[in-house]
């Protein structure tokens, strides 16, 4: 078993003490796009505290910081190119959304990254959970119709990164003549997640990490079984989850509680109802482990969900003692995960608190 890989989140949304409707994702599957209500600890997303997370990541060990992608955040290329003199060690996790840029310059974006930052790149690749926020980027594709386009972007991407001239006749992308005259001496990993049959399948052609949200351990086990099974060759796995990590448990679950005290019951319904309705499985299967439901938050032994009452994506955190969360990534461990993206509220502390608590 190799040695575990520990990332931590980059908020470029903004940051803050606890979750509400204005949380990560909160304009995700809602009706309304207007703006979103802030509260008065509300850290915005400057470049300023940017650097003062990543640069607490680096010096702290994370191998890497995760920068998400949506019209809820900045612009991860932007974001992370900004922070690339500001770092040493850290690598920049750059989620961006094939079917929203060209593959061949994706390709070239990659590589002039890779340059820039001494090879400090992965790419996560995301195929887009909301129908509606794709529609609003110009992309009217369906679910499975999205990661059939994603497996050509990256056919495509894989053949600019040779550096030789290439032709590429396909559904979306006919080529000709493509060349990357200065590819990446170092090709960036590619992270992809999901849960459908479809994501299973694209992960199994082209991932070299499969992602996994914070499910119970057995629901991981039995992803990282069908997905390795799927991919027939080497392949490793990670799983995005948010910590609260303190001294006693007792001090930790009173934190997670705190997190979530002023969130009333319209918000919770009217966020748990536009999550409901987003195309994305792996959406479902969170919403599932706790329907909404303040008396379920617990899934299962130090996972609680109470985050995912109001936010998209990743919506449970290890919560407990330093020795009870080291203890439940060792069981995510022996389940097949080999890396950690992890995050909490607000990042800088919790970056430092897991640190030096956990690690």
């Amino acid at each position: 078993m190799s040695e575990p890989v520990y990332h931590w989140f980059l908020p470029t949304g903004g940051d803050d003490h606890a979750v509400g409707a204005g949380t990560h994702g909160g304009i995700i599957g809602a009706q309304d796009a207007g703006p979103l209500p802030r509260s008065a600890t509300h850290r915005a997303p400057t470049l300023d505290y940017l650097t003062q997370l990543a640069r607490a990541a680096d010096q702290l060990g994370y191998a890497g910081v995760l920068t998400p992608t949506g019209v809820h955040c900045e612009d991860a290329w932007l974001t992370t190119a900004a922070l690339i003199a500001a770092t040493r060690r850290l690598r920049f996790l750059v989620a961006f959304r094939p079917g929203l840029v060209a593959p061949a310059l994706a390709a070239q974006m990659a590589a002039t990254f890779q340059r820039l930052s001494g090879g400090r790149l992965l790419l996560n690749v995301v195929i887009g959970s909301s129908a509606a926020e794709q529609r609003g980027y110009g992309d009217f594709l369906d679910h499975d119709a999205r990661y059939e386009r994603a497996g050509e972007f990256l056919d495509v991407v894989r053949k600019a990164w040779t550096g030789e001239r290439f032709d590429h006749q396909g559904p979306h992308y006919p080529i000709e003549g493509g060349l990357l005259r200065e590819p990446p001496q170092t090709r960036p990993a590619v992270y992809l997640g999901g849960s459908s049959p479809a994501a299973v399948r694209l992960a199994a052609r082209h991932a070299d990490v499969y992602l996994t949200w914070g499910e119970p351990v057995e629901q991981v086990a039995e992803k990282v079984a069908k997905v390795r099974a799927e991919a027939a060759r080497p392949i490793r796995f990670g799983i995005r989850l948010h910590v609260i990590t303190r001294a006693t448990a007792d001090r930790a679950w009173d934190d997670a509680e705190r997190l979530i005290a002023g969130l009333d019951d319209e918000t919770i319904r009217q966020r748990q109802a536009s999550l409901r309705g987003l195309d994305s499985v792996g959406q479902r299967r969170m919403l599932d482990l706790h329907g909404g439901d303040r008396d379920r938050l617990v899934v299962a032994p130090n996972l609680w969900a109470g985050i995912g009452l109001v936010r998209g994506g990743a919506g449970t955190a290890l919560v407990g003692s330093h020795a009870e969360v080291a203890a439940r990534i060792a069981e995510y461990r022996a389940a097949g995960i080999d890396e950690f993206i992890l995050s909490g509220y607000p990042h800088l502390e919790e970056a430092y608190a897991f640190a030096e608590g956990v690690l």
